[in-house]
């Protein structure tokens, strides 16, 4: 199974990042986990440069392609998505292979409902399959643990197993209906 791991935020030292990687250290051997570390390069959307859409853009298609789940973790700034994680949405809009794709939102703060439920909207307007075993808040947020001592920690990897399990179950029978 093949998981990608989008993060909504481009900082070296962010908590989203930190709970992927630790997610990344706790998937099984049937697991392939990447985090990719693309969304940075890619161009603001704007449907008049879609049909010939840069090489960022093609890259990140072709791993979504690849996926058989994405998990998106992202935080919430000023009340909403990030623009990483909402640009990168809006190059998947029209992206065909995207439709139907099984995915899973990490909420990495305790106290952020508002982009967690934007995400949610957006992904479900998008015609994503949120798996809702594998949508979790898992509090990284304020943690200065490394992505190692969060795989390790009870209160990290306890959550992270289930929602990895969750995402193997919904891959392995996904609903027939129930969209």
């Amino acid at each position: 199974m093949r998981i990608l791991a989008l993060c909504g935020s481009l900082r070296k030292q962010s908590r989203s990042l930190a709970l992927l990687q630790a997610t990344a250290a706790l998937a099984t051997k049937s697991m392939e986990f990447s985090i990719y570390d693309g969304l940075g390069e890619l161009p603001l959307f704007n449907p008049d440069i879609e049909h010939c859409a840069p090489a960022s853009v093609h890259a990140l298609w072709h791993a979504v392609s690849g996926a058989d789940a994405l998990i998106i973790a992202s935080p919430e700034y000023a009340h909403g998505v990030t623009g990483t994680i909402k640009n990168t949405l809006d190059w998947l809009v029209g992206y065909v292979p995207f439709s139907g794709k099984p995915v899973a939102v990490f909420n990495p703060s305790h106290r952020a409902e508002h982009a967690d439920e934007a995400l949610r909207e957006i992904l479900r307007t998008m015609d994503a399959r949120l798996i809702a075993g594998a949508c979790l808040r898992i509090p990284a947020t304020g943690c200065e643990w490394s992505a190692n001592e969060m795989a390790s920690a009870a209160t990290f990897s306890a959550s992270i197993l289930a929602a990895l399990s969750a995402i193997e179950g919904y891959a392995s029978s996904p609903p027939m209906s129930g969209r």
